[in-house]
């Protein structure tokens, strides 16, 4: 077993106020040093979107699709867009 896996991290992450602050941080930190195990992954949208579609819904559906939206931190129609692609993945 290495030492690495056997000491705890002592540093964690530290909070901060603008992007060019993380940049900075991650530029000269090592992180191996700091406690990563609370991060979250994120998915970063990179295909354009070139079709747009207009979908009816019960009020109540729509209302509890953003709430969920906003509980995770993202906007409802990239929830929906999300909760599609997943759809179609999980079939495979």
């Amino acid at each position: 077993m290495h030492k690495r896996e056997v000491e705890s991290y002592e540093k964690t992450i530290p909070t901060f106020k603008t992007d060019k602050e993380a940049e900075d941080f991650v530029a000269t930190a090592d992180l191996t040093d700091y406690d990563l195990s609370g991060g979250e992954a994120v998915r970063f949208e990179l295909k354009p979107k070139d079709k747009s579609v207009n979908l009816r819904l019960p009020a109540q559906l729509l209302e509890a699709v953003q709430d969920r939206a906003k509980r995770v931190g993202m906007p409802y129609q990239r929830f929906i867009r999300m909760a599609l692609e997943r759809a179609l993945h999980d079939q495979k």
